[in-house]
């Protein structure tokens, strides 16, 4: 089975996580990046812009582009360059090949990104040339009505990502995050910002993406220093954080995420869960970490069912089996 991936260049984690996780399914020969990602190929960004990165791969990916016959089509990402060599391919697209549209932006709408990138018109003109056979959806709302060929797929975690983890924990509570998606997480900083050791581990307000302190594969082993780590909605409500915390191996406390996500963490079982309110939310922690050995047992089970349903190659699987190829 060959797959032409059609992708964006620009940073798109739920693309890049289907990309490793097809190759590592299918075999490198096996899936074609269109245009040619370096990103994909060459090792030169750190986590977690590195999640398409496929080892060895140089070489195969230059042979693989004299192969001109494909069983499914990939448009990997709701970005204007994608749409555009789409659209350019779309004629020639046999008709018995499926069109696999995976939509991982912030917006609940299918392809809403194109709107917030000035460019609305490149899905209606893609789809008068050759409509999706299935779209795999990131912000899928458990109560919004899509069609039958939509499908939910959010972020996962690529397992040998993870860096030799500390043992020793040194932070209480922590939310390290921007303040994107209206004012819940600034809410939540300044309810916390006198609170536990937050004002010492960083958790404040105002911070920017590009001026983290940690990063890379520092940042994960910031994490699992940490005893409790928060996760609050941003621009979506799907968020690296709400697979990076149970990956590392520690407790994460969050609000429900009300989007559809198959084989979600459970409640008290694998992550726990607060009220949208923030009104338990410091009561919350604080019995977690006057009860370790609770918050322990749920970070452990949490680390297994993400290994056991959630990683870019469980998501592989389930696309393919969504898609009969």
């Amino acid at each position: 089975m060959k797959i032409l991936f059609i992708n964006s260049r620009s940073a798109d984690y739920v693309q890049d996580l289907t990309y490793s996780g097809l190759v590592k399914t299918l075999g490198v020969n096996n899936v074609i990046d269109v245009k040619w990602n370096k990103k994909f190929h060459i090792n030169y960004k750190k986590y977690p812009k590195n999640l398409g990165h496929i080892k060895n791969s140089l070489l195969p990916s230059f042979f693989n582009r004299l192969s001109s016959k494909y069983d499914a089509v990939f448009v990997g990402a709701s970005k204007v360059d994608c749409f555009e060599k789409y659209i350019k391919i779309a004629p020639s697209i046999p008709k018995d090949v499926p069109v696999v549209f995976i939509d991982g932006g912030d917006y609940t709408s299918i392809a809403e990104d194109l709107i917030e990138y000035g460019y609305p018109e490149l899905y209606k003109q893609s789809q008068k040339i050759r409509p999706f056979n299935y779209i795999f959806k990131r912000e899928y709302l458990i109560d919004s009505t899509y069609p039958d060929n939509v499908f939910p797929l959010q972020i996962s975690f690529r397992p040998d990502r993870l860096p030799e983890l500390p043992k020793e924990k040194i932070y209480d509570v922590s939310f390290w995050a921007v303040e994107t998606g209206g004012d819940l997480r600034t809410n939540v900083l300044k309810l916390l910002e006198d609170k536990f050791d937050c004002a010492k581990n960083g958790t404040k307000r105002n911070q920017k993406f590009s001026k983290y302190s940690r990063k890379g594969s520092f940042y994960l082993q910031e994490l699992k220093r940490c005893n409790i780590v928060l996760n609050f909605r941003g621009a979506g409500w799907d968020t690296m954080r709400y697979w990076e915390v149970p990956a590392v191996g520690s407790l994460m406390i969050s609000q429900k995420p009300q989007i559809l996500i198959p084989n979600d963490f459970e409640d008290k079982k694998h992550v726990v869960h607060c009220k949208d309110d923030l009104s338990d939310l410091v009561e919350i922690c604080q019995y977690y970490l006057d009860n370790p050995k609770e918050a322990e047992q749920i970070a452990k089970a949490g680390y297994e069912h993400l290994i056991k349903y959630h990683t870019d190659v469980k998501r592989a699987e389930y696309i393919l089996d969504k898609i009969k190829l």
